[in-house]
């Protein structure tokens, strides 16, 4: 059984940054992909960024791509989301999720993190 707990979410003003962590327990983290999402009220669930077990390799949404980083240190079984220039629609609540390296591409993530909450407001 995998465990995700996110973590760095809060209240942060337009323009203003702001880190995510996600702790992964239970597994090999090396061998999975780790995926962001988020969910708006009102929204359906996004992709926002995804970072490939074993090569790193990083997919990330256009509306965030020249804005957020993602990054993983399996050392420390972690994935990381660096949010910067924050925009009042990023606000939502934001998931870690996990999934192995051998998982079809197209395949759903297949354990989730209970989400933290990030508000874009001044």
């Amino acid at each position: 059984q995998v465990q995700l707990a996110e973590s760095g979410g809060g209240l942060v003003q337009p323009g203003g940054s702001l880190g995510l962590s996600c702790v992964a327990s239970g597994h090999t983290f090396y061998a999975y992909t780790m995926g962001w999402f988020r969910q708006a009220p009102g929204k359906e669930r996004e992709f926002v960024a995804s970072i490939r077990a074993l090569d790193s390799r990083i997919l990330c949404a256009d509306s965030v791509k020249d804005r957020f980083t993602i990054s993983r240190d399996n050392a420390k079984n972690t994935a990381f989301l660096q949010m910067n220039s924050l925009k009042p629609n990023d606000t939502a609540v934001y998931y870690c999720a996990a999934k192995h390296v051998s998982a079809p591409v197209d395949r759903p993530y297949d354990y989730w993190g209970q989400g933290t909450q990030v508000t874009v407001s001044s």
